[in-house]
């Protein structure tokens, strides 16, 4: 197995991107569904060295960017709330609803604490026994288990003043939809390196065959990426769709199994609502009824309504991978990391904030 030191050798880069020169023999649409995967391409300039013709288009897999309207509103209503203190993590600070922000809450007198886990926020509930402390958990099938395992422990401790406002998603249905769409016309999925550590490898060979796609898993080092790119590129010289593990070193076949079983054991798939794909049918996670006491949705009483995009924003576009940053007529005019209207401008995953950062020099 190499070591992650030789991924970041730019020597091993240069290679690797010579070798892609030449495999590039025809033109090639690859989906980057990873946000991690956006920003470190526009962090080391890799667009402006790919070949002519190869195209990488970004998908929606920044988990702040698909949390809908409807869910930032209600994680500020329930900031606003008496009594209630939020735990969030950093990059839904200042997501903009259609009443402000969280940060914007927060200035206001809203109690809000930034955590870098869904444990952090459980000790909140000790330090505060005289207040509900509400996790917001956004995320993933790389966030689920944890958030799972948080509740697990409040219900073990008898946690009376802790409950979770879920919005994880899956992200399946999402690719389905999106492969779906006739306009699209994808050659390739470079796939999301931390969701397959819990998911495996072997969950994307359905959707590999089904669409006829060829699916790699790749890492997040600019070896990584060229090697995954690489390997896309020889498939579809080739014809081929099948699932290649360009992150072995971190992703085995099977993945996580501990991880999915401590996932299902707190939480049951249902519809969840996506900004710019809309309600899909099993890919959110619902707390299920034996631990519906840590469910911030059934103690507080809130239901998140479906609200419009921002006038002008294009993030639904953007997500869906129909439309690049510049084509928004928002974008680094009335929409910055400074003043963002859209949440793909403010998340560090975001692809507008990426282009807004790197674009220019690619």
């Amino acid at each position: 197995m190499k070591h992650l030191s030789e991924f970041r050798d730019p020597s091993l880069s240069r290679s690797l991107l010579a070798r892609l020169r030449t495999t590039a023999t025809r033109p090639a649409r690859i989906m980057e569904v990873c946000g991690t995967h956006t920003m470190a391409i526009f962090h080391h300039g890799l667009r402006s060295m790919l070949p002519q013709g190869v195209e990488l288009i970004s998908g929606p897999g920044c988990p702040v960017c698909v949390t809908s309207g409807g869910d930032i509103d209600a994680f500020i209503k329930i900031a606003s709330r008496k009594n209630v203190r939020v735990a969030i993590f950093g990059d839904l600070l200042r997501v903009p609803g259609n009443n402000g922000s969280l940060a914007d809450a927060a200035a206001s007198g809203a109690k809000v604490e930034l955590v870098y886990s869904a444990m952090d926020a459980l000790a909140l509930a000790e330090k505060y026994p005289e207040e509900l402390i509400v996790f917001l958990s956004v995320g993933f099938e790389t966030t689920s288990p944890t958030v799972a395992a948080t509740i697990l422990a409040a219900s073990q401790t008898e946690t009376r003043n802790f409950c979770v406002y879920t919005s994880n998603k899956t992200i399946d249905p999402a690719l389905e939809l999106l492969l779906n769409d006739p306009d699209l016309q994808l050659d390739g999925l470079l796939c999301p390196g931390h969701v397959a550590t819990i998911i495996g490898a072997h969950a994307f060979v359905p959707m590999a065959q089904r669409f006829k796609i060829p699916c790699v898993i790749g890492g997040f080092e600019p070896a990584d990426i060229i090697s995954a790119l690489l390997l896309l590129l020889e498939q579809v010289n080739e014809g081929r769709h099948e699932v290649e593990n360009g992150y072995e070193r971190a992703v085995s076949w099977q993945g996580n199994p501990r991880a999915r079983e401590l996932s299902a054991k707190v939480f049951s798939k249902g519809e969840s609502s996506w900004r710019g794909l809309g309600l899909l049918a099993k890919s959110g996670l619902t707390i299920r009824d034996e631990y519906s006491r840590y469910d911030a949705k059934e103690r507080l009483g809130i239901t998140a309504k479906e609200v419009p995009e921002p006038a002008g924003c294009l993030c639904g576009a953007i997500l869906r991978g129909q439309k690049q940053p510049p084509h928004c007529p928002l974008f680094s005019k009335g929409c910055t990391p400074a003043s963002p209207i859209g949440p793909c401008m403010v998340s560090s995953e975001g692809t507008c904030a990426a282009w807004h950062r790197y674009g220019g020099q690619q």
